[in-house]
C-alpha cells in the first residue's frame, strides 16, 4: 500500500516566549488630575474599604489596591467626575462588576 506523503506547514509558529503583547496604555482621561481627585474623594468616602454588600475589605496601606469604579460606567453614559457616580470596590468585586455591565451592554 502506498504512503501519503504530507507537506510541511506554510506558516511558521508563534513563539509566544520571545514575542510581547503590545504594552498597555491608560485612558488619557483618566490620567487627568481631575479624575485623580475624584478617585481619592471616592475611597476617602468609602474610608478605604470596599462597598460591595457583604465584602468591606480594607485598602489603603498594608491593604488590597481599592479600585475607584464608575457606578453607572462611561460608556453607558455616567458622570465621570461625580462623586455620587463612584463607589470604592476591591479587585475580584471590581472583575465581577464590570463584567456584568459589559455582559448587559451586549445584551447577554
Amino acid at each position: 500500500m502506498a504512503r501519503l506523503a504530507t507537506l510541511a506547514p506554510r506558516l511558521g509558529t508563534l513563539d509566544t516566549r520571545t514575542a510581547r503583547p503590545a504594552p498597555k496604555r491608560a485612558d488619557p482621561e483618566l490620567l487627568t488630575i481631575e479624575h485623580r481627585a475624584w478617585r481619592l474623594e471616592v475611597l476617602k468616602r468609602a474610608h478605604w474599604r470596599c462597598q460591595w454588600a457583604g465584602c468591606g475589605v480594607q485598602g489603603g496601606r498594608g491593604g488590597v489596591r481599592l479600585y475607584a469604579d464608575h457606578i453607572i460606567e462611561r460608556k453607558d453614559g455616567g458622570a465621570p467626575l461625580d462623586p455620587a457616580n463612584g463607589q470604592a470596590l476591591c479587585p475580584k468585586h471590581h472583575q465581577v462588576k464590570t463584567a456584568r455591565a459589559r455582559a448587559g451592554r451586549m445584551g447577554l
